[in-house]
């Protein structure tokens, strides 16, 4: 297990540069004041890669989502994500993402944002 672990970090890890197959792993924990709710962890194959000619990006990864809710059966449910990625400038980078989850009901999330590097 610990390889699986250590493999999906270093691919996770690459340049966005890189085009090509990733692995992904993601552990989201969380907390309401001082009670903990539960752990939600996603194992995630994807593809990257640059569209056409230009300064922009693509994404999409999906696999298992494992929901520990704290106290309750745990779940097995499927999650992916797909975005796009521009560069405006060397420091500057939009992005877009939409997120989903299966579960009793489908959960899907947008996201959008600006990332400045110094």
């Amino acid at each position: 297990m610990k390889s699986i672990i250590a493999a999906g970090i270093l691919l996770a890890s690459g340049s966005a540069a890189m085009a090509g197959p990733y692995v992904n792993l993601e552990s989201n924990s969380g907390r309401i004041g001082n009670e903990y709710t539960g752990t939600l962890i996603e194992l995630h194959k994807g593809y990257e890669g640059q569209i056409g000619e230009s300064d922009a990006g693509y994404y999409v990864q999906a696999g298992p989502a494992f929901t520990l809710p704290n106290g309750e059966d745990a779940e097995t449910n499927l999650s992916g994500k797909a975005g796009l990625v521009y560069d405006v400038t060397e420091n500057v980078e939009l992005y877009k993402e939409v997120y989903f989850i299966t579960g009793s009901d489908t959960s899907w999330n947008l996201k959008a944002g600006a990332t400045y590097r110094f």
